[in-house]
């Protein structure tokens, strides 16, 4: 769960960084390219909160054929 709290921290960083961007009156641009990094990081978080669900819930052989199907479809 430790690294589910770094990604969590890093978030919140970037958000406060995107606030501030937005009180600066930064590029437009600038600030949805922050945007964008923030909705990727939102996305890896997501990932590996499933993948944590996945492993509470099921058998450790299960999520293992989960996970792989899960990387195989995002690979697509």
């Amino acid at each position: 769960m430790e690294h589910l709290d770094r990604r969590v921290s890093r978030i919140l960083g970037q958000m406060r960084g995107i606030q501030n961007m937005v009180k600066e009156k930064r590029d437009c641009i600038e600030i949805l390219q922050q945007m964008s990094a923030v909705k990727k990081a939102i996305d890896g978080l997501s990932y590996e909160v499933i993948l944590l669900y996945m492993k509470q819930e099921i058998s450790p052989e299960q999520a293992k054929k989960f996970e792989k199907l899960i990387n195989r479809a995002i690979e697509l």
